[in-house]
């Protein structure tokens, strides 16, 4: 009888602990979302620093936020990084064209989340964000207003949400609403090469190269003092003779230094040193 009553103890206590490992492996298994990554051309991937494939990946993802990085394989396209959020039991969707360049890259991050607030039945809700931000948002070509941007109580159904910011190339994307849920989307816009706006931003880069290239001149602006003038000196020395005076306001381009003195011309073919004790230096 004692054996019959020690073995129903051992029998329930392994049920119990099969019930216990049951439930947390399901529990866990409910704080993962799904995430899809797809690119051109084939890039490894990095969340948080870990590279955890290559595209076209698809895999489980523990839910949170993450920085997520593509590095391209060809070695003429552009590293791109961002921001996702991963959903419990919810799919985000990355896609990348990696072009040569940051500015030329494109694609869309989508991911949705549950509304929580009380909601109407059958509607959701769309959240458009573009990089740059000040796209014009379309639902089926009907423009809806500027990015970021929320459309709420949209009826359930398939949706074609558009972004058009002059100067970029437009995206297109087809969604689900489902009910009670968001859909939130983030364009990276490329910009059009051949637009103005393009060549706009090519001669800025080209004249502040230019700006960085050349060397800064030096100058100095005499200060007031007690005398009125400063004493323009033959030789950068308290002893040598005085050559000219100049007046405070005054402004020389700074030719030498020497130990506390400056060189400047201070009439045309004529040159001599002031004191630094009584002028303030410039670079323009």
């Amino acid at each position: 009888m004692k054996e019959k009553i020690i073995l129903f103890f051992v029998l329930l206590l392994s049920f119990l602990i099969f019930l216990g490992i049951k439930a947390f492996v399901i529990n866990n298994s409910e704080n993962y979302g799904v995430l899809k990554v797809e690119s051109t051309p084939t890039a490894s991937i990095f969340l948080n620093s870990l590279n955890i494939g290559k595209t076209p990946f698809e895999d489980k993802v523990k839910e949170g936020e993450y920085i997520i990085k593509l590095i391209p394989e060809a070695t003429d396209s552009a590293s791109w990084q961002g921001k996702i959020q991963i959903h419990k039991n919810i799919k985000t969707y990355v896609n990348l064209e990696l072009g040569s360049s940051e500015i030329i890259s494109a694609g869309e991050v989508i991911t949705m989340k549950p509304i929580k607030e009380k909601y109407p039945k059958n509607k959701g809700q769309i959240e458009v964000m573009t990089e740059p931000q000040g796209a014009i948002v379309y639902l089926d070509n009907e423009e809806k207003g500027i990015a970021p941007l929320i459309l709420d109580e949209v009826p359930v159904g398939v949706y074609e949400i558009s972004v058009f910011r002059p100067g970029f190339f437009k995206r297109i994307q087809r969604i689900n609403i489902d009910e009670r849920y968001r859909v939130i989307l983030n364009f990276k816009l490329a910009i059009d090469q051949t637009s103005d706006f393009y060549r706009k931003i090519e001669e800025e880069k080209s004249n502040q190269a230019t700006e960085s290239a050349r060397p800064m001149k030096k100058y100095l602006i005499v200060k007031e003092n007690e005398l009125g003038f400063l004493r323009v000196r033959e030789k950068p020395t308290i002893y040598s003779s005085e050559a000219a005076r100049v007046k405070p306001g005054d402004k020389f381009e700074i030719l030498d230094e020497d130990q506390g003195w400056f060189k400047i011309s201070y009439e045309e073919g004529k040159e001599g040193w002031v004191s630094s004790l009584y002028v303030e230096k410039k670079e323009e």
